[in-house]
């Protein structure tokens, strides 16, 4: 029996009502967004000290955003794909509250293809953050002067969780909440290095699946870890559990 086949048994036995998608780098990769880590990896071009952290910032914030900027255009013109069309697809049908996204990513795919009951864990690419007043302010549009300024004079950052930093208190609340609460956890395209984000996933104590074409750190963790592509795997999964709320 294929680990697919053994993931939909398992999800036709446990008939999950409670669904958490907790996703990495690797859901959005099928969408043209390269990978932090890995070969091609977005890290291989740059020093993530330079142009990732709050002290690259404070020494060149115009360096820092222009890389944000040209990362920006990259992912503004990326897609969201079957697997994120796929869990939006699950969230639209079943009951408010019963399917939540917890995201590593910052592009804002998901949200781009339609969920709603989402946690960015590092926030968001196409959102900054005043310096001075600690404002969230979208910035979906291009920039066109480095770096750019809040309406009250002040420099903004891209609102995002850089090396060093801690995770909002309110999203590791919520996928804490969620991750706890779930009968099914599918972890998709994460590596499980990056902490505490990676921690979450042994709060979990129910059915767990991973979808990743390579071993990580999770694998032998999850109930079933299917070794294949985000868009392959997701699909059906999703099916499987439409099948089971329908019957």
């Amino acid at each position: 029996m294929s680990s697919m086949d053994q993931a939909i048994r398992h999800i036709r036995e446990r008939r999950p009502r409670r669904i958490v998608f907790f996703t990495g780098a690797g859901i959005s990769a099928e969408s043209g967004i390269p990978t932090f880590r890995g070969a091609g990896g977005l890290w291989g071009d740059f020093r993530a000290e330079d142009l990732a952290t709050p002290q690259g910032f404070a020494r060149n914030p115009h360096l820092v955003w222009e890389w944000y900027e040209w990362r920006r255009g990259l992912i503004r013109e990326a897609r969201p794909n079957a697997a994120h069309e796929s869990i939006q697809r699950l969230e639209a049908k079943l009951a408010h509250g019963s399917v939540t996204v917890v995201t590593q990513n910052i592009d804002g795919l998901h949200e781009r293809a339609g969920s709603r009951n989402l946690v960015e864990l590092h926030g968001n690419i196409f959102r900054a953050r005043c310096l001075r007043e600690g404002r969230i302010i979208p910035l979906p549009q291009a920039i066109a002067t480095f770096p750019p300024l809040c309406d009250c004079g002040a420099m903004l950052r891209p609102d995002v969780v850089w090396f060093g930093e801690m995770l909002p208190d309110e999203a590791v609340d919520a996928a804490t909440r969620a991750i706890q609460a779930a009968d099914l956890l599918v972890v998709i395209g994460t590596s499980g290095l990056v902490y505490p984000a990676a921690g979450m996933v042994a709060l979990h104590r129910g059915l767990s699946i991973e979808i990743n074409p390579e071993t990580s750190a999770l694998s032998s963790a999850c109930t079933v870890a299917i070794a294949t592509t985000a868009t392959a795997a997701t699909p059906p999964l999703v099916d499987a559990i439409l099948e089971e709320v329908s019957s």
